[in-house]
């Protein structure tokens, strides 16, 4: 504790800034870790699986109750397709978009922040860095000679404190957007796919049921 309280006496003010853009930062990481990766955790293939084969065995109530926590993006998708699959191929394509239209922007809500954080934290640490070299070369042009030394150690602490704080708070945070990112966009991508999946078995089922 006794270094953690050094590092932010000896950090210049805009330790305090870089430790709020933390704060924010790790707030936004643990809500969408909590919803992308456990939340709206979901092995869509095997749904898949799931879903199409009682699709073809004309158990579309089963099918249903299989995704029926809406909560879940893919599971939503697809029940609102299945829900719509009374209707024509147009209707089920509309009710489809309208859930996607509703869901996707929630997937990867936030997530952009953190990069944005990230370059906001590598700022501030630079401008902490400018902060303290000032300081310093004050200290070597004005300063009185007894005090010339210290005020020095004082700049050059100031300096690089703050670009060591702005560098580890902005490197986990954009490793964390890239990962967040990516499992976002796993999400979005396994919604199209099934989507049109789905889309594609329920004309062809209701195609086929027509012409028997």
């Amino acid at each position: 504790m006794e270094k953690i309280a050094l590092f932010f006496r000896d950090g210049g003010v805009f330790i305090n800034f870089i430790l709020v853009v933390s704060v924010v930062g790790m707030a936004i990481i643990v809500e969408r870790v909590r919803f992308l990766v456990f939340k709206y955790n979901v092995d869509g293939r095997a749904l898949w699986e799931k879903i199409s084969g009682l699709i073809h065995e004309g158990d579309k109530q089963r099918a249903l109750e299989l995704c029926k926590d809406t909560r879940i993006p893919l599971m939503r998708i697809l029940n609102k397709g299945i829900s719509a699959s009374g209707g024509s191929e147009k209707d089920i394509q509309n009710a489809i978009d309208e859930a996607a239209l509703e869901i996707i922007p929630t997937i990867d809500k936030r997530v952009a922040y953190l990069a944005t954080l990230a370059n906001v934290a590598t700022l501030l640490g630079l401008l902490g860095t400018i902060q303290g070299l000032i300081q310093a070369f004050s200290a070597i042009g004005a300063a009185d000679p007894s005090q010339k030394a210290t005020l020095l150690a004082k700049g050059i602490s100031i300096a690089l404190y703050s670009t060591a704080a702005g560098l580890v708070v902005a490197i986990p945070m954009l490793v964390m957007y890239t990962v967040l990112k990516a499992k976002a966009q796993k999400i979005i991508d396994e919604i199209d796919e099934f989507s049109v999946k789905l889309i594609n078995l329920l004309s062809r089922r209701k195609d086929g049921l027509q012409a028997e």
